[in-house]
């Protein structure tokens, strides 16, 4: 019976597509991964004149491409040549023949994907064979050319001798063959006989495969060394009715890119029934001869390569014949770009444009630039891709030379020529120095300075700002402006009166800071403000104070120094004759005191400078922890409490509290050791620590004292206290 509505997915189907849809979502949520190695390189020693090859193999996520490097660079020599299998995941490097002391190295598996890179290197050393240690390997029986059907079992035959005992191995085609993954076709055989004489590491092959044809060596390694059997070749052949396939390319010849002078051998292998001739041609021109023309695989090597050409592999058969091109391109550093061209500048940037100067295609550029001073150095900026860039962070008004190389896959080519700018203006980015003010006669004032450290440009004038009332905005103070001068005269001031002073300097672009104030008396012959008034030595007690005078020879009699300590607003003074600097003594230890000072001459005491500040350093507490309690707490316990020292006696932040203790007078039961015993340091935040362990019914004598970073202060006076008597 028919039934309408909307079609129904079975439950079966149902369950099938919710597996496809959580698949496709775990497969997108897998994160990649860095490669890590399945296979690694191992230490050999081989003799000279014979063969290694060194395996390495990684996995990651995406698969990852496995190169070899000998001292930092990719191996390439006509004696050196790379196999790779698994999609370029594993990579054989085989060296033969071994030449020393010229092949002794370090070589380096690098296994590179988006993710990440890792490496991990071998050591190859090789011994002369006059000189070859007697464990080291000998193959005493090596595998012979074999002819076997399709489907029939085949042995290769290796017999060795060495002490310990040589573990053999087996390659075919330069590669390790590796039993475990044949399901079981492929086996080495650990006892086997040929004409009576045993032979220990036989490769059996069951069920021959064409896969099965190829090269085979026998490979035996102990401790001394390793050492490798002459190659044998394998032949499968059809059973009854031989199955003809036409020649293809197996491994296809990969296109290069080379130094000039380099060198680089390119690989070509091609299979088919019967097996292809293999041979390379340059344009029309047979690179190899007809009577050496090997059969399946053919290696051609380069050497001192100067021009690029594309070399033609060809495999042959009565079946057909087949080309593979492989292009090598011979690369050098690129050209030097043009001299950039500067389009655009500002106070803190400069934007250039070049042209490419390469033909060929540039990876990335390089900018260099730096300041036009004799000690700076070029600051670099990579891996730009276009020919246009910002240079920022830059000093205003400040001369810079810029240049740019590329950079190809080969290395970074010579810079370009130099191309050099100036960056803007701004404003200056501090203020003038060293502000000096004198009176003159006619209630006049002379203020000088010395120019910014910072002008971020040329400096077009100074503003002199003044005022008798420095509370007031500096909208309402009245202003001197100079041009091109460093110094400058004030008339028609009102005297007896102080005036405040700052002075700013400034560009075509805007004003600088202010300086610091200054002040100055309307009274001539009185001195001027002191200048450069800061803080010497310190220590815990007394304070140096350094000066200079705001002119020479201005009749200074004395100095009146003033001070506060801390926050109170009682005033302290000290006068003394003239000098440079004075020491203020018996000052309170981790206290913050103020200073001003001014100068004394016969006409009155001139201006007083701006107030600096300094703390002392700490010392140790000058008085013991306060309000020390003790209480018992068991027959063997005391519980001992206290207060901090006095805030002004603790001289810094505390550190801790030291507790001793000790057993006054003989006892029943006490102990005779009335040596005084000490809790280990209580923390600053603490105020209570448990004395444990005591003597019962035991009078003991407790003392504390507190510490700074400086180390302990006094003891208290000793507190007698006694422990309980048994609870029994």
């Amino acid at each position: 019976m028919a039934t309408s509505g909307a079609p129904r997915l079975s439950l079966p189907l149902l369950l099938h597509v919710t597996t496809l849809l959580l698949s496709l979502l775990l497969t997108c949520s897998e994160a990649s991964s860095k490669p890590e190695f399945t296979k690694v390189p191992v230490d050999q020693i081989g003799v000279s004149g014979g063969v290694v090859s060194f395996v390495c193999q990684a996995t990651g996520d995406p698969k990852p491409k496995v190169s070899w490097n000998k001292k930092g660079k990719k191996v390439n020599s006509q004696r050196i040549e790379t196999i790779e299998f698994d999609e370029g995941a594993g990579a054989v490097l085989r060296i033969q023949p071994l030449r020393a002391p010229r092949d002794e190295n370090i070589y380096e598996c690098l296994a590179e994907n988006s993710a990440g890179e890792n490496s991990v290197s071998a050591k190859l050393t090789i011994i002369r064979e006059d000189l070859l240690p007697p464990g080291f390997p000998n193959i005493d029986m090596g595998p012979q050319l074999k002819v076997v059907e399709r489907t029939r079992t085949a042995t290769m035959l290796c017999s060795a001798s060495g002490k310990p005992d040589p573990e053999i191995t087996w390659y075919k085609d330069f590669l390790p063959i590796d039993p475990n993954t044949s399901d079981g076709r492929i086996k080495q055989l650990r006892s086997e006989r040929f004409e009576g004489t045993p032979i220990r590491g036989a490769l059996q092959i069951e069920n021959s495969e064409e896969l099965d044809q190829g090269k085979y060596e026998c490979v035996a390694s102990n401790e001394e060394g390793v050492r490798y059997s002459s190659p044998a070749n394998l032949y499968v052949r059809e059973l009854r009715e031989v199955r003809r396939v036409p020649p293809r390319f197996s491994i296809l010849p990969e296109s290069k890119e080379i130094m000039p002078g380099g060198s680089v051998n390119i690989t070509c292998v091609a299979v088919g029934s019967p097996m292809p001739y293999v041979k390379w041609m340059l344009n029309a021109e047979d690179l190899t001869p007809d009577d050496e023309m090997p059969v399946g695989r053919n290696v051609l090597e380069l050497s001192s390569v100067r021009e690029s050409a594309n070399y033609t592999c060809v495999a042959m058969s009565s079946l057909g014949i087949i080309e593979a091109v492989a292009q090598i391109t011979v690369k050098s550093l690129p050209k030097p770009p043009g001299t950039p061209v500067v389009t655009e500048t500002t106070a803190t940037s400069v934007t250039i444009t070049w042209d490419s100067g390469n033909p060929d295609p540039v990876t990335y550029y390089i900018i260099q630039y730096r300041a036009r001073s004799p000690d700076s150095k070029y600051e670099t900026v990579d891996s730009i891709t276009t020919t246009r860039y910002s240079i920022g962070g830059l000093y205003p008004n400040t001369e810079y030379e810029i240049r740019v190389s590329a950079v190809n896959s080969i290395g970074q080519g010579p810079p370009s020529e130099p191309v050099e700018t100036r960056t803007g203006e701004q404003a200056p980015a501090s203020p003038p120095r060293n502000i000096k003010a004198q009176i003159l006669p006619q209630n006049t004032m002379m203020v000088q300075w010395e120019e910014p450290e910072e002008p971020n440009g040329q400096i077009k004038g100074y503003r002199v700002y003044y005022t008798m009332d420095d509370s007031q905005p500096m909208s309402l103070w009245q202003i001197h402006n100079v041009q091109d001068n460093l110094i400058t005269t004030i008339q028609s001031l009102v005297p007896q009166e102080t005036y405040t002073i700052k002075v700013l300097a400034f560009t075509s672009v805007g004003d600088g800071p202010f300086s610091a104030p200054i002040q100055v008396k309307v009274l001539q012959g009185v001195p001027g403000q002191p200048s450069k008034f800061q803080v010497g030595a310190v220590s815990d007690t007394s304070i140096e104070l350094t000066w200079e005078p705001a002119y020479e020879k201005e009749g200074i009699i004395n100095y009146e120094l003033r001070y506060k300590e801390g926050d109170s607003d009682t005033q302290l003074k000290k006068t003394f004759g003239p000098t440079k600097s004075y020491v203020v003594e018996s000052l309170r230890p981790n206290t913050k005191y103020r200073f001003s000072l001014a100068a004394i001459s016969n006409k009155g005491i001139g201006a007083f400078t701006n107030e600096i500040s300094e703390r002392t350093l700490q010392a140790k507490p000058s008085a013991p922890p306060q309000e020390i309690k003790c209480s018992t707490t068991s027959s063997t316990s005391l519980l001992v409490s206290w207060r901090p020292p006095p805030l002004k006696s603790q001289n810094g932040d505390l550190t801790g509290y030291r507790v001793r203790y000790q057993v006054v007078g003989p006892s029943e039961g006490a102990s005779d050791d009335t040596d005084p015993m000490e809790e280990p340091p209580v923390p600053p935040t603490e105020e209570r620590v448990l004395l444990q362990r005591l003597e019962k019914w035991t009078q003991y004598r407790i003392t504390l004292s507190a510490s700074t970073e400086i180390g302990p202060g006094p003891e208290s006076e000793p507190l007698i206290c006694r422990t309980d008597e048994d609870g029994t």
